[in-house]
């Protein structure tokens, strides 16, 4: 276990990925082997907590998305011109080392990537996630995130309560 501060900044080909294990083998798999390709194709950016020596802590991925206006909850829906979806930034992945467990870094994580969708000069109205089981749904609940209503497992958090705390 490690008490170093961490600083989140993006993955580049420097990190060491093939010790990264989280308690997801979907996640250290993806980490290992496809993230690198993802963020070269353009298709996710990657972000990772490094502690103090160097060790990748834990990760998340941001990439565009939409999100059908018909999905929302209704009084979400109503509050939001016509148009069939809505602009979003969509957290792919999220995922701490298992050296790091206990210590809140999946929340400051998460908060982290929140901020950063936040500031983005590029419109989007929410922040969406998919939960991979109901303790993660849980977690993202937990946090302030909305589930849609057909879809218990993808959540999503207006970005506008986001910038009013930042």
């Amino acid at each position: 276990m490690s008490n170093a501060p961490f600083r989140v900044i993006p993955l580049e080909g420097v990190h060491e990925r093939t010790t990264f294990v989280s308690d997801s083998e979907a996640l250290n798999r993806y980490f290992q082997l496809q993230v690198s390709q993802d963020v070269r194709r353009r298709v996710a950016a990657c972000f990772v907590a490094m502690d103090g020596e160097q060790r990748v802590a834990g990760y998340y991925t941001l990439a565009a998305a939409s999100v059908l206006l018909a999905e929302l909850p209704g009084a979400t829906a109503k509050k939001l011109p016509r148009y069939p979806t809505v602009p979003a930034i969509r957290m792919g992945r999220l995922a701490v080392d298992q050296a790091f467990k206990g210590q809140g870094l999946g929340g400051a994580l998460l908060a982290d990537a929140l901020e950063r969708a936040a500031r983005s000069e590029i419109a989007a109205f929410a922040f969406v996630v998919d939960a991979k089981d109901k303790t993660a749904a849980a977690f993202y609940a937990h946090h302030g995130f909305i589930a849609l209503p057909d879809t218990p497992l993808t959540l999503f958090l207006p970005l506008a309560t986001v910038r009013g705390s930042i």
